[in-house]
């Protein structure tokens, strides 16, 4: 008689697979998940990131209101799940945003299923019912936090224990965000698609066009650069996509046209090749207003030995020691991230280089996707006694 065991069958729930942090770290999860001999599931309303979760060997199961704050959602959401828990004989069910959590809390009460969540958000608690609402991202048999803050903030407001609390950053692929990785042709296609002049220098400002992350910050810094140091030439590219109903960005293109520098800067949306936009960069900026939960293209940057700018405020703090692994400013000061910038460009490259070379040393040592994938399965491992983490590490990727 066979007794070997049926592999686990882990299903993690989002809103939607499109872009970002949390959908960027659940196909890395599913694919530990399946090189570890598991079974990967993800459930969310779909997105373009379908494809790239089944090249890594997932099934993606839609349930287009999944990621739906409507109350009256909720019942169907939940039935829906827990049908999907008994049919394909689920054995955990991550969770990684609060709608969806919410759902699969329930369900997995009802079933018994393990629970583990992540807190990847700023969730400020704002105003009345809030904290409540964010609770669930507290109340997994498991926590993961991403970053260091995140964790004190999950034991300081909602009373997580060291008993359930995990600390996993987030983390670059090294492989992919590797200088030697990219080649010039790939870089030669970035330029040439956002017409930027071959001899100037690169300021990128990564992130969706969503008034935290600091871009309009970044236009009146850029202002004061060009009226400090008027012989300094250099292009700024904004990479990202328009959140919500895109009044932001249109500001943001109204801001710049009042300017004077607009035939600096470029807008360029989406991008689906970020390794090559960071080589193409002389520095990235990441100047957030709010604290950053974590701040992955950080950490990417940084693994592309890019010197970074950051607020100093939230995980940027954790991953930036001003001067050594990048620069930090105050948040929300456009002059302290004018006269970075400034320094940046005028920096002798010895020190950039001693920068870039602390920078990666130290993402390789603390930062990479190979280290939160194998920590979140022995998270796993935790709960349900498998041996996914250690399989996990004697099957690297090829």
């Amino acid at each position: 008689m066979n007794t070997t065991p049926a592999p686990p069958t882990i299903l993690q729930i989002l809103p939607a697979l499109n872009q970002g942090g949390i959908e960027r770290g659940t196909l890395e999860i599913a694919d530990a998940i399946t090189r570890a001999g598991g079974r990967a599931l993800v459930v969310s309303s779909g997105g373009r990131l379908e494809a790239h979760l089944r090249h890594v060997g997932a099934e993606h199961i839609t349930l287009p209101r999944i990621g739906s704050r409507n109350p009256a959602h909720l019942p169907g959401n939940i039935r829906a799940l827990r049908h999907i828990l008994h049919d394909r004989q689920v054995s955990l069910v991550h969770a990684r945003s609060r709608a969806p959590a919410w759902v699969a809390r329930l369900a997995c009460r009802a079933s018994g299923t393990p629970f583990v969540t992540t807190w990847h958000g700023v969730h400020a608690n704002n105003f009345p019912g809030k904290a409540l609402y964010n609770a669930v991202l507290a109340s997994g048999d498991r926590v993961i936090a991403i970053s260091r803050s995140i964790a004190q903030r999950l034991v300081e407001d909602y009373d997580v224990g060291t008993d359930r609390l995990r600390l996993i950053p987030r983390g670059a692929d090294i492989t992919q965000f590797s200088p030697e990785a990219i080649t010039g042709q790939r870089v030669h296609h970035l330029a040439e698609k956002w017409n930027l002049p071959s001899e100037s220098p690169v300021i990128l400002m990564p992130g969706r066009l969503t008034a935290w992350k600091g871009q309009s910050l970044v236009l009146q810094a850029l202002q004061q650069l060009a009226t400090t140091h008027p012989q300094l030439d250099w292009r700024c590219v904004f990479v990202g996509s328009a959140a919500g109903d895109g009044r932001y960005a249109r500001e943001l293109q109204e801001q710049a046209a009042r300017s004077g520098i607009k035939e600096r800067l470029h807008f360029a949306g989406h991008c689906d090749d970020m390794p090559a936009a960071l080589a193409l960069s002389a520095m990235v900026l990441a100047p957030s207003l709010k604290p950053e939960p974590f701040g992955r293209v950080v950490v990417e940057a940084q693994a592309m030995c890019r010197p970074v700018i950051v607020a100093r405020h939230g995980a940027a703090t954790e991953t930036v020691e001003d001067g050594v692994t990048g620069l930090s400013i105050p948040p929300g000061d456009a002059s302290a991230l004018a006269s970075a910038m400034a320094r940046i460009l005028t920096a002798p490259s010895g020190w950039l280089l001693d920068m870039a070379t602390a920078a990666r040393q130290m993402v390789l040592a603390h930062y990479t996707t190979w280290t939160m994938q194998h920590a979140t399965l022995a998270v796993y491992d935790e709960l349900l006694h498998t041996p996914m983490a250690q399989q996990f590490a004697a099957h690297p990727a090829p």
